[in-house]
């Protein structure tokens, strides 16, 4: 079974250095990859595959000595990155591949192999780099695979590690109408669960609006290319990332709790890119990060032999009464609460979908009737 482990690096002023050196080197070897293959699909028409990139690498060493500083096999992962953001493209029908720029906030080159991890000294051990102080907080056994090292946007280095632990995922758990929890996610509740209980949205972005807005606007009032715009661009960085990790743990806490209480998770599949469209809702939905949320719960339900439940986009779960059935065509978004006129229930309207959206659920499995 793969699973991936991220530990900070603590590198000296000297091994910063090379690393900063090993980013840089792989971002343009990526850009140069990126280049090749643009140029030569328009003179010939064809595709030129990563194998074909790595042989002219040497070439491009020789004529940028400075690369010879760099772990070799580190700047030919960047011509698989190249070919996996062509094959997404043409396959999930993602955005054309750009050029990486310097400017982004988080900075990273792969490690595909010849790297150590020492749990009885605290070290990391790169090739071309040597040992460097990490804190491996958390043990993990098994055969190395991959490893990303990455520089955030306060300039903290971190490396994660991809292991193969040798161990087949776990047998899917039998389930039950009484073991199967349906969840509904939202913008005032990031989620609410069809045992009425209600999770607050925590609104990390919302709630830092406020102090983002002065540090944009010190950015735009520093002079370009000045230490002091660089500073201040730092400073609004730092604040994302703040952002972000905060995100990160609430959802992973949440997502670890509810597939450790139940047996499967039954969601209503989301088109969040459609639905970011409505300007109105973008940035609470952005905020949400629902994507984000619904990929912790999978891989933690295929970790601990859980089963995840989709129902289609398209299912009624707020307009149809999860107690008779009865089907509220005239129900709109701003209306929180309805009461059935066929059976005189009051619903929330969260609940309900939430309550719906276990039923359809089970309903697909043959757990349960009409």
């Amino acid at each position: 079974m793969l699973k991936a482990f991220k530990f900070r690096l603590y590198p000296t002023p000297t091994q910063a250095v090379q690393l900063n050196q090993h980013i840089g080197s792989c971002r343009f070897v990526y850009n140069w990859a990126l280049d090749q293959k643009i140029k030569t699909y328009e003179q010939t028409g064809k595709s030129v595959s990563r194998f074909d990139l790595n042989k002219m690498i040497p070439a491009l060493k020789a004529s940028n000595e400075w690369l010879g500083e760099v772990n070799s096999q580190s700047l030919q992962g960047m011509t698989k990155q190249v070919e996996s953001a062509f094959t997404r493209f043409f396959r999930e029908k993602n955005g054309f591949p750009r050029f990486k720029s310097k400017k982004n906030p988080i900075q990273s080159f792969p490690v595909p192999q010849h790297y150590t991890v020492n749990f009885e000294n605290s070290t990391v051990k790169l090739p071309k780099i040597g040992e460097i102080k990490a804190v491996l907080h958390r043990m993990f056994e098994g055969e190395l695979k991959t490893a990303t090292v990455s520089r955030s946007c306060k300039g903290h280095y971190y490396i994660s590690v991809l292991t193969e632990d040798g161990k087949d995922l776990p047998v899917k758990q039998a389930f039950s109408d009484s073991t199967t929890i349906g969840i509904d996610v939202g913008i005032k509740d990031f989620a609410v669960l069809s045992t009425s209980e209600k999770i607050e949205n925590p609104k990390y972005l919302k709630n830092s609006l406020k102090r983002l807005k002065v540090l944009q606007k010190r950015v735009s009032n520093k002079q370009k290319g000045s230490n002091n715009r660089t500073k201040a661009k730092q400073r609004l960085a730092a604040l994302h990332d703040k952002i972000a990790n905060q995100r990160n743990d609430f959802q992973n806490k949440l997502s670890f709790k509810l597939v450790s209480e139940n047996q499967a998770i039954a969601l209503e599949t989301l088109n969040v890119n459609g639905m970011v469209k409505n300007h109105n809702l973008a940035q609470s939905i952005s905020d949400s990060a629902w994507g984000s949320f619904v990929t912790k719960i999978e891989y933690k339900a295929e970790w601990l032999g859980k089963t995840v439940l989709r129902i289609g986009q398209f299912e009624p779960s707020s307009k149809l009464c999860s107690v008779c059935g009865y089907h509220n065509k005239e129900l709109q978004l701003k209306d929180r609460e309805w009461q059935c006129p066929e059976c005189t229930t009051t619903h929330d309207r969260d609940i309900n979908a939430a309550i719906n959206i276990k039923k359809f659920a089970l309903i697909d499995q043959n757990l349960i009737g009409l």
